[in-house]
């Protein structure tokens, strides 16, 4: 009972730090498991069996808000989820020793991407109205995520929000709202591979999977509450800080001092990110219309009322990009 409450604690932290930043139930929930002792095949058939319920939720709230695009949820997610059905069936068939430094090397990699991407305090650009993404590049880039999240444990919001929101050719909610219902499509790719090659694993650990999925579900509508409260980068920047000192000592046997230095320099980094987004954020906050000089032209104070608020809303979307999604 004790293990099956610090796993439904596993998945209501995993989905906090996944509602601040938009990305991360996988990953912080496989590293969790790892910790707890299970093996990296197993915790990740667990976090995808659990993720099957909480991507459907996800993905078909976002539908319902209008931040699907479903063109690109077939591009992105079809080929996402193939690659997650022969990452899941690889992981299922190697043997726990030599899969744990590739599931370690691959969540290393993904911690210092949450690391550099919140250490700039935004990630928006413009966004390149009527350039769609080609249908090789998507399907390139869903083969990639699908794959990582299914060796890692997760890493498709990592992999694929992360590129498009760099690419910028569409605005932040709709390529979080569109990733979150492909996500579906590779979890359950993922989950099916797990299940050719682990389905006794499954069974015995089902009750591990409705605790993952119980402490998710729980954690879901606190972290859209907190969302609005916690300096997100900051969250992300401390997210990606941790997942890069767990899983180095699984890669490289690292002396102590090094994951210290590790760790000193991603608090460095998350503290350089939080100050930028403070200051993008004041930015926002003080970009106001500015008092009637006794403008005789109402047209023209009209048109520089609608500049400045539209330089405020510009500035505040700025600032607010990292979070646009409570799940993904």
């Amino acid at each position: 009972m004790r293990t099956l409450i610090l796993i439904a604690l596993a998945g209501f932290a995993a989905q906090l730090v996944d509602g601040g930043i938009g990305m991360g139930f996988g990953v912080t929930s496989t590293t969790v498991l790892l910790l707890a002792g299970l093996g990296p095949a197993q915790a990740s058939a667990i976090v995808h069996a659990a993720e099957l319920g909480t991507t459907l939720v996800s993905g078909a709230s976002h539908w319902r808000f209008g931040n699907v695009h479903w063109p690109t949820v077939v591009r992105l997610g079809v080929p996402g989820g193939i690659a997650g059905f022969l990452g899941a069936t690889v992981l299922s068939r190697i043997s726990t020793d030599a899969a744990a430094p590739v599931t370690g090397a691959i969540l290393t990699a993904i911690g210092c991407n949450l690391v550099w991407r919140f250490s700039r305090g935004r990630v928006r650009r413009d966004p390149q109205a009527g350039r769609m993404h080609s249908t090789p590049f998507l399907i390139g880039l869903g083969s990639v995520g699908g794959f990582v999240d299914a060796t890692g444990g997760g890493g498709w919001g990592p992999v694929s929000t992360s590129t498009l929101m760099a690419i910028g050719r569409e605005q932040p909610r709709r390529i979080v709202g569109t990733v979150s219902a492909s996500e579906f499509l590779v979890t359950l790719g993922a989950t099916l591979g797990f299940v050719l090659g682990l389905w006794d694993e499954i069974v015995a650990h089902a009750a591990a999977v409705a605790a993952l999925l119980v402490g998710g579900v729980i954690a879901a509508p606190i972290a859209a509450w907190l969302i609005s409260r916690i300096n997100p980068v900051a969250l992300g920047g401390v997210v990606g800080t941790a997942i890069v000192v767990l899983n180095v000592p699984k890669v490289v046997d690292a002396p102590a001092w090094v994951l210290v230095a590790l760790g000193v320099v991603g608090v460095t980094l998350t503290v350089r990110g939080t100050l930028a987004y403070r200051a993008a954020r004041k930015e926002a906050d003080t970009v106001e219309p500015a008092a009637d000089e006794g403008e005789d032209d109402a047209a023209r104070e009209g048109e520089d009322d609608a500049a400045r608020e539209g330089a405020s809303a510009s500035a505040r979307e700025y600032a607010y990009s990292p979070a646009t999604s409570p799940m993904t």
